[in-house]
């Protein structure tokens, strides 16, 4: 095909409009060239033409967007990224059904975030059309974005979730106000700010005219915030347009990096202009005299502020405000003053780190009077929800326990009543996962083990000393790292890489202020003592490169420039010195102390490039991005899930570097009565923890066959499991509300792993014991198929045999689980489906490891199967990692999950009121056993009985989870069917 056909039909796929049959337009284009026009086939050829670069990237985002469409008519009844969606598409294009297959396999949906919604009391207002009508803003963020190197496939998925967001969003132009509020769940340092400034600009660009942006507690902070939508999303013009000049000494500034709007909103009546009520210096103050910076102009003074004659004119306002009740009082001190009908402004609450201050801890039980007693930040903030009734509030959070448990029968509290999006796990995004093996390594030995397959290995280093002397060692290993880290960054860009602006270390040992000042004089006392300017260093730094960094970046550094031998990187060493020797000291303390305190240079990534040591706690420990971190030192105690998780600053982007990260993480931390912690296992069971809360959210996101949201915000809360002992969720005086009792999904597989400590191995024998009927009644071995986490069938022998369902739920029955975890829900399902004659048996597997005999069982007539599977010490994380993950497509297909293919024995199994069952015997020896179970006779105490099942799809085919109330004189289920 010619160039002028690829134009012809990338014309036909232009931004914002709904899909339409593409040949006739396309056909209409070429009459002059081609007069007896082309065929639908010369269309599928050109989609799918790999030289027809132009008509590929316009259908890959087309193809996003409607896939993810949920508001305009053309949808029909078809759900955002389902298969029905994709042939609704084609078919609007006049795509045969015999095409789809191949579209769909040159052009696979690409997910999106994960939506619970209430329904709402309106019907869809945020169309295309009214996004095209109105999108200034947008899209000089999206330029923004692409100026910084953001890929088109990234700039399209922001796009997506933030109309998401916005669409959730009360109509500014609604006669009735209506307060929708919502809360956004991102992971720890991972953009949520792109995508709140992305929801802030499409929300002006739609009516909204006042925004409050709440940050957290501490001005860096709020600081760092403001810049940031100054610099992206204000712009040049705007923050010339205002009286302030608190950029005239910001490098960024100078050399033109702001945004500059391709029209200066303040000389044109087309275009609102932005007006800042704070600066990157200022926090917000009263603006006595200046109360008229918050009267909004109106063209017809006739009609109110919402009414679209005057909205869209009307200049937009905007603060950045730190929690911080002096700061909120002096805001809604104004308020109440506003000239304007408070009930006219459409107004935009973004709360970022929302469950940091927000929240009110004040347990419903224990209020003296039947008014709602707050605390002091909360208060402020549901005085301006008061104030503001068409107030809108959207909570941002990597850690969003506090806020599903606030009381969502406060009608002024910040509980998430309308929705909760969870967003996708960026690609480039290096988070817990990728530092954890959470998968597929529990059958390898550690020794085992490399760099190549397994993230621990290649990213975490441990902390183990005993005394001062061991400690120091362990401090300079880490500072050894941070200089050797430089100077690869440095030989790096002499190869081209782009500059590396900014290099940090992070060492976070103490809450304590005093207790950071005794850590930075440590480091200022090995960094004078390292040697690093002199020759006597060299022989340590090479034996780290040759022992670690080389090795690591030969196997995950596939995109970097690699030194070819220590020699080539040693002129660089010298220049790393330099450049963390610069200014007064080589390390910053950032903590709350007053900056008069210590002598030492600013800490400001704005104005000009940071190689430092930072020693810190609170400050950098939530919200605040840490830019260029490397090298983290972490051996601090919390006692608190998601506490903890904030602080995982080494988490984020790393571009360039990302096989140079390390973790040196202590795993023998003090704590309460002398008992040691370890943090690299209890980041790791929180890390599982927040896995299954998202999974629990994309498993009941969107709707019923019936139309209805299968569960809405309110029904989250049960969702959260406390597996660790010491560590809570969230702080006690945020968990108040609900109880799960009923959790049943047709043709979905769970496993059931949370088992007690072992003890002394009673327990596993007992549970040994309870299956043995399950285990006589295997008489059969045959072959299933699962397909592999690169996609890859592949097969598994079994042991399988045909149970009544009351044999497996005795067995079941007998089983002991950890505190804080409740089998009722699932047993409430399985009995229901048994009463009602939805299941009457199970096929029961018992898989065959290829790589593993059988080994002799003490007491019992045969050799089983005993795998690796890593158990989880009860300080951190009771029970264990999984159960037969790659083998669940088995028992998914035989109970009847129209997704899953698990062979063709798995489908031969499948009967309507049949549910499947994986056995696995998990080697779990006494602690003095250094060694697992190799060979028999192994006592029935030394492994572990876990066990994965599912439902026949028929019994639940579209999922049913049920929930009690914990308030006095309810006891009725909130059924979520």
């Amino acid at each position: 095909m010619s160039d002028e056909v690829f134009r012809a039909v990338a014309r036909e796929l232009g931004d914002g409009f709904p899909p339409e049959n593409v040949l006739y337009p396309v056909n209409a284009r070429l009459r002059a060239s081609y007069p007896d026009g082309l065929t639908i086939a010369d269309i599928i050829d050109v989609f799918l033409d790999d030289s027809a670069v132009g008509v590929r990237t316009a259908l890959t985002s087309r193809l996003r967007q409607w896939d993810a469409e949920s508001v305009e008519t053309w949808v029909g009844s078809t759900t955002p990224q389902s298969p029905e969606r994709r042939a609704r598409i084609y078919d609007l294009l006049g795509l045969p059904v015999d095409a789809h297959a191949e579209m769909d396999a040159r052009f696979p949906r690409e997910g999106g975030p994960v939506v619970i919604a209430a329904q709402q009391p309106w019907d869809p207002w945020y169309t295309s059309e009214r996004r095209r009508e109105h999108d200034f803003y947008w899209r000089a963020y999206k330029r923004v974005l692409a100026d910084k190197n953001w890929d088109e496939a990234t700039i399209g998925k922001l796009d997506i979730a933030t109309t998401e967001v916005v669409h959730r969003l009360a109509d500014p132009t609604r006669p009735e106000p209506y307060q929708s509020k919502g809360l956004v769940v991102g992971y720890v340092q991972s953009g949520k700010t792109a995508n709140f400034s992305g929801v802030v600009a499409k929300a002006i660009d739609a009516g909204y005219r006042l925004v409050i942006v709440l940050t957290g507690t501490i001005e860096i902070l709020r600081s760092q915030t403001q810049r940031r939508l100054d610099m992206e999303l204000v712009g040049r013009q705007n923050i010339s347009a205002g009286v302030d000049d608190d950029y005239a000494n910001d490098e960024d500034w100078r050399d033109g990096n702001f945004l500059e709007h391709e029209i200066d909103p303040n000389k044109t009546n087309e275009i609102p202009a932005i007006r800042r009520l704070t600066t990157s210096t200022f926090d917000y103050k009263s603006l006595l005299a200046g109360l008229s910076a918050l009267h909004f102009e109106t063209v017809d003074h006739s009609l109110p502020l919402n009414d679209p004659k005057n909205l869209y004119p009307s200049n937009i306002r905007i603060a950045v405000v730190k929690k911080n009740v002096s700061s909120l009082k002096k805001l809604v001190a104004d308020l109440k003053k506003v000239p304007t009908e408070l009930d006219q402004i459409p107004a935009l609450i973004i709360d970022d780190e929302a469950d940091q201050a927000s929240v009110n801890t004040i347990d419903p039980k224990k209020m003296k009077t039947e008014q709602i007693e707050r605390t002091a930040i909360n208060g402020q903030i549901a005085e301006i929800l008061g104030l503001l009734k068409r107030a809108q509030y959207i909570g941002y959070t990597a850690t969003p326990f506090a806020n599903v448990f606030v009381d969502p029968e406060d009608s002024v509290n910040v509980f998430p009543s309308d929705f909760i999006v969870s967003l996708e796990r960026p690609g480039p995004y290096m988070g817990g996962a990728d530092f954890h093996d959470l998968d597929d390594l529990d059958d390898l030995e550690d020794d085992d083990k490399t760099p190549a397959n397994s993230n621990q290995k290649a990213y975490v280093r441990d902390l183990r000393a005993e005394c001062d002397e061991d400690r120091s060692a362990e401090q300079l290993w880490a500072l050894d790292s941070f200089v050797l880290t430089g100077a690869i960054k440095l030989f790096r860009e002499s190869k081209g890489a782009k500059p590396y602006r900014h290099h940090t270390m992070l060492v976070h040992e103490s809450v304590k202020q005093a207790e950071h000042d005794a850590v930075a004089n440590d480091f200022k006392a090995l960094w004078k003592s390292a040697g690093y300017s002199q020759a006597k260093s060299l022989s340590r730094l090479e034996k780290l490169w040759a022992e670690d960094f080389a090795v690591v970046s030969a196997v995950r550094g596939s995109e970097s420039a690699n030194p070819s031998s220590f020699g080539v990187l040693e002129e660089f060493i010298g220049a790393a010195y330099d450049k963390i020797s610069e200014g007064t000291s080589p390390v910053i303390v950032v903590n709350g102390a007053a900056e008069k305190d210590y002598k030492q240079d600013s800490l400001d990534f704005q104005e000009r490039g940071v190689w430092k040591v930072l020693v810190g706690g609170t400050k950098l420990s939530r919200g605040f991005t840490v830019e260029g971190l490397t090298i983290t030192y972490y051996t601090r105690r919390t006692g608190q899930a998601d506490t903890l998780m904030q602080m995982g600053r080494w988490f984020g982007f790393r571009p360039g570097y990302r096989d140079l990260v390390r973790l040196f993480i202590g795993r023998t931390v003090g704590g309460p009565a002398g008992a040691d912690y370890d943090m690299y296992k209890a980041f790791e069971a929180i890390v599982r923890d927040e896995q299954e809360f998202r999974n629990e959210l994309t498993r009941f996101s969107g709707v019923n066959g019936k139309g209805e949201p299968w569960v809405t915000p309110r029904d989250v809360p049960p969702m959260v499991f406390q597996q660790l002992p010491w560590l809570r969720p969230t702080a006690r005086n945020k968990m108040f509300n609900a109880d799960l009792v009923y959790r049943g999904m047709g043709g979905e597989s769970f496993s059931f792993t949370m088992q007690p400590p072992r003890g002394d191995g009673s327990i596993n024998a007992r549970h040994f014991d309870a299956v043995a009927p399950l285990l006589k009644s295997l008489d059969e071995t045959g072959s299933f198929n699962f397909v592999d986490k690169d996609d890859v069938s592949r097969s598994f022998t079994a042991r399988y045999g045909i149970v009544p369902a009351h044999v497996v739920l005795e067995a079941v029955d007998q089983f002991e689980w950890a505190n804080g975890w409740d089998f009722g829900p699932h047993r409430e399902a399985l009995s229901t489906a048994i009463e009602s004659g939805l299941l009457e048996d199970f096929a029961v597997l018992l898989p065959y490891p290829k790589t593993r005999e059988p080994i002799e069982i003490k007491g019992w007539h045969e050799k089983l199967p005993i795998v690796n599977r890593k158990r989880q010490e009860r300080e951190y994380r009771t029970g264990f990692t999984g159960t037969a993950v790659r083998e669940r497509d088995a028992i998914e297909h035989i109970a009847g999950s129209p997704k899953k293919n698990g062979g063709p024995l798995a489908g031969a199994l499948h009967r309507k009121t049949r549910g499947a069952l994986i056995l696995v015997l998990a080697n779990d020896p006494a602690p003095r056993q250094l060694k697992r179970a190799q060979a028999g006779p192994v006592d029935s105490r030394d492994f572990a009985t876990l066990f994965s099942y599912a439902l026949p799809h028929a019994a639940e085919p579209l999922g049913r989870i049920g929930f009690r109330v914990k308030q006095s004189g309810t006891g009725a289920i909130v059924d979520a069917n």
